[in-house]
């Protein structure tokens, strides 16, 4: 082997070593301990990311896009909000707001530890938060919105059955089984309306311009359609939106488009504007359609 090739092999094995998944436990403003892992690469520009509704750290896409940071020498840290996971809590349909700030406590206790949170991801449900977030707090630059759903008030007939606002005025609750009939959650009065009464809409037009947002969305997602995504676009001032192909809600077998679309969005230079459009100066959307490989 060449010195060169050598030297190479020694900084690739060093690069490698120095990388930690460290399990870290950050409390919330409520008490209640949240269970995240910290891939450490030795960098402090770091990376957050969250899952989506009844889901964890540990499903896709939030792994494989951790992991792809981490490719990058980019540090990342996923977690599970309160009642998920591995997370102390009771778990609740709604509770966009108490994610929000479930997100701030994580993002004090890492800038506490002298990080940079260089953006925040979102995948689902998770995705509406990092919106919600940077429209309340605006101490974050870079923000993905992957499969985030616009409309709030759709897609609970799917999980909650017909009829469901009626059954659950009459009974205070709706219990949520798989197809297996197994139980799964349980849905209250007061859990339905703070998801009805959070606005995404006026969240999106809160967002300064300053704060650059991604939206990826799958064409095939059967969970939220792909016509939310282009709300956003159309309501966030320095939006870019990113459709894949044949994807479907979790990117099941699109895997490497989605981590890809991220990390390039991450770095793409702020001051370059010709890949991000700003909705409310031209009223138009910087779509950039990725056609499957499968």
């Amino acid at each position: 082997m060449s010195e060169t090739r050598w030297n190479q092999s020694i900084h690739e094995r060093i690069d490698t070593s120095e990388i930690q998944h460290r399990r870290v436990v950050i409390e919330n403003s409520h008490g209640e301990k949240l269970v995240g892992v910290l891939q450490d690469t030795g960098s402090t520009e770091t990376v957050v990311i969250c899952h989506g509704i009844h889901s964890s750290k540990d499903r896709i896409p939030m792994v494989t896009i951790a992991n792809v940071f981490e490719r990058a020498k980019i540090s990342s840290f996923r977690f599970d909000f309160a009642g998920n996971g591995e997370s102390e809590g009771s778990f609740q349909y709604g509770n966009y707001r108490r994610e929000v700030e479930d997100l701030r406590s994580v993002l004090q206790h890492l800038r506490g530890e002298n990080r940079v949170i260089s953006a925040i991801v979102g995948h689902s449900k998770g995705g509406s938060v990092v919106l919600l977030y940077v429209a309340k707090y605006k101490d974050v630059q870079a923000v993905v919105n992957i499969s985030g759903r616009f409309f709030l008030e759709r897609g609970m007939e799917w999980r909650l059955g017909k009829d469901y606002f009626k059954r659950i005025r009459e009974n205070g609750f709706i219990d949520v089984r798989n197809r297996k009939g197994k139980f799964e959650y349980r849905v209250t009065e007061e859990s339905l309306m703070d998801r009805l009464t959070t606005n995404t809409h006026e969240a999106c037009l809160s967002i300064h311009e300053n704060c650059r947002v991604l939206t990826v969305h799958g064409t095939n997602d059967s969970i939220v359609h792909v016509t939310d995504a282009s709300e956003f676009a159309k309501h966030i001032k320095n939006h870019k939106l990113c459709l894949i192909e044949g994807a479907d809600h979790e990117f099941t077998s699109h895997q490497h488009q989605l981590a890809s679309t991220v990390l390039a969005f991450f770095k793409l230079d702020p001051k370059d504007s010709g890949d991000v459009s700003t909705s409310n100066r031209n009223h138009m959307t910087s779509v950039v359609a990725i056609k499957s490989r499968i």
